[in-house]
């Protein structure tokens, strides 16, 4: 029984992670379509940005929270002004393979920048353990629960009462109208692309604690696609839900089967889901006349 529930907790936290990141990739979908392949090197950076500004500057940890998150929004519309933008009514697959090459510009930067030596994440969030119902749970864990929780708060409150955030959901319904209505497009697409490097920063500062600084936060991030894909891309319910199943599914698996089992059962799934529910559990069918 103890082992059950240090792997759901355990399954639920890696889940919390992986639905910060899943956020700001359905956010840059729902406003413009695009499917952002170096979401998991956005956590990178954000976790080595804000070791630099902890460790390195010397600031402290409120601070280089403060400084990490400005750089991942600073980031995610760098992105999308200088790189997506002059590719307005360009073909799909164009897009694609610009984030596909930002991903290995990252992921080219990290390795000049910090060298490819593992650093040890600042001691700032509890790394202790509480004992819950006979099983001994990490604080750190406790922790991702908690600050993706609120996050999801914070972000349900942007989209339910803040004007950029209705904004944001007229322009993913409708764009021309959204247009008509005076709203920009643009600035739509810069504010999705600042969440998104925003929610990458919380969750590589959540990877990092676990697992430590380094490219592995990345390797991470990956599993963002299993759990948008099995949820629905265009929904952030959904990013909730397959964070919570993925996370779950690979606890499990490496708790009671191991052998390397856990790191190919979220695409299992998938494809599984795939099978049944082409556009995710909570995605929109899209019916097109040709």
């Amino acid at each position: 029984m103890e082992q059950f529930i240090q792997l759901t907790v355990n399954g639920l936290a890696d889940g919390a992670i992986l639905t910060l990141a899943a956020l700001g990739f359905v956010l840059i979908y729902k406003a413009s379509g695009v499917i952002n392949f170096a979401q998991g090197f956005f956590l990178a950076v954000g976790a080595y940005v804000l070791w630099t500004a902890i460790v390195e500057v010397g600031l402290h940890w409120t601070l280089g929270v403060l400084v990490a998150l400005a750089v991942g929004a600073l980031l995610g519309i760098s992105v999308e002004r200088l790189l997506l933008r002059p590719l307005v009514g360009q073909p799909i697959i164009a897009v694609i393979m610009v984030t596909i090459g930002l991903a290995q510009i990252l992921e080219a930067s990290i390795d000049l920048i910090w060298g490819t030596e593992p650093r040890t994440f600042p001691d700032f969030i509890p790394s202790g353990a509480v004992e819950v119902l006979g099983a001994r749970i990490t604080e750190g864990r406790l922790w991702a629960l908690g600050l993706t929780a609120l996050a999801l708060i914070a972000f349900g409150l942007f989209f339910t009462r803040s004007r950029q955030g209705i904004a944001m959901r007229a322009v993913a319904d409708d764009q021309q109208a959204a247009m008509v209505m005076g709203i920009s497009v643009r600035r739509t697409y810069a504010i999705a692309w600042a969440l998104a490097g925003v929610s990458a920063v919380v969750g590589g500062m959540l990877v990092a604690n676990l697992t430590g600084v380094s490219q592995s936060v990345a390797g991470f991030g990956l599993l963002v696609f299993p759990v948008v894909i099995l949820g629905g891309l265009d929904s952030v319910p959904g990013a909730v839900v397959g964070g919570a199943i993925i996370g779950l599914l690979t606890s499990y698996t490496g708790g009671y089967i191991g052998g390397g089992l856990q790191t190919v059962i979220p695409y299992i799934a998938l494809v599984a889901i795939l099978m049944v529910r082409p556009y995710g559990l909570f995605g929109q069918v899209r019916i097109e006349r040709v």
